[in-house]
């Protein structure tokens, strides 16, 4: 497995390599997690949005997409979610390289995410720290978070 990072505007992606990367998160959120929510918020459509992901040119077309997140602009802050790593690939690290990739992105930038709960130490070791009071997001407890805006 070679994995490549990529980044892109949702209008500049193959759609097929869209398709997988909606898939993932779905298969993540939705069935995995068994949070039935609207995965599709329409958020990915803005032309500031960018998604980032981890693909292997060599797997098979239903296994290409490794592992993903979405980088939002709020305001003149950022906003990084819609981390996923597909089950066969987890544990290679992607997640985190994914995640260091976009804060270089957002270079600059407060950025701001929304950990669920039990992964904010995961989040902390890229200087993100508690920003607020732990809330429920579909059933799942969540903390509010933020980096810092680097120059």
């Amino acid at each position: 497995m070679n994995p490549t990072l990529h980044s892109s505007s949702v209008a500049e992606i193959d759609p097929v390599v869209l398709y997988e990367i909606l898939r993932l998160r779905v298969d993540v959120f939705v069935v995995e997690q068994e949070c039935p929510y609207p995965e599709l918020d329409g958020r990915d459509l803005e032309p500031t949005a960018r998604l980032l992901w981890f693909a292997d040119a060599d797997a098979d077309a239903d296994t290409r997409v490794l592992a993903t997140l979405r980088v939002l602009h709020d305001g003149d802050d950022r906003r990084i979610g819609r981390v996923a790593t597909a089950a066969a690939a987890r544990g290679r690290g992607l997640a985190a390289d994914l995640v260091r990739a976009a804060v270089a992105g957002c270079e600059g930038r407060l950025v701001r995410l929304d950990a669920q709960a039990h992964l904010s130490g995961w989040y902390a070791r890229f200087g993100f720290v508690v920003d607020g009071d732990e809330f429920l997001e579909d059933g799942i407890p969540h903390l509010p978070m933020t980096l810092a805006a680097s120059r």
